[in-house]
């Protein structure tokens, strides 16, 4: 049996950046920065707004908003003087993806649906266990 490189290369750079955009969550004040940007949706808010909102000095939410940006996470556009910053959804629904795509590939239940197709709190409570 021969094993494709490319197979771990791959894997590896979609692990690499899992682990980037989980770093970058992994800070209180960015993560609160992202749960904000969350709740306006993708238009997003000026960096003035989201500093206001969470009561951050400028020079610090600057940062932060840097980290996030970088790990692809969060969008900029440039609307007049103002740079506004949204959650980059896409990007976090391939990392959901990413976190779940062998979810439950063992197991007799799932959160996806145990084999009947009932979800995994009913297969917990009529007794089936994975």
């Amino acid at each position: 049996m021969t094993i494709d490189p490319y197979f771990y290369i791959y894997g590896n750079v979609k692990t690499n950046a899992a682990v980037a955009t989980l770093s970058a969550l992994a800070q209180e004040a960015r993560l609160q920065i992202f749960r904000a940007l969350v709740r306006v949706g993708p238009e997003g808010l000026p960096a003035g707004e989201i500093a206001r909102r969470l009561e951050i000095p400028a020079a610090t939410l600057s940062f932060h908003l840097k980290e996030l940006k970088n790990a692809g996470i969060v969008t900029c556009r440039r609307e007049g003087r103002s740079l506004i910053y949204g959650p980059d959804f896409e990007a976090m629904k391939e990392l959901i993806g990413f976190l779940t795509e062998n979810c439950c590939e063992e197991a007799t239940a799932c959160a996806k649906g145990d084999r009947s197709g009932r979800r995994l709190g009913d297969a917990v409570r009529a007794g089936v266990r994975g």
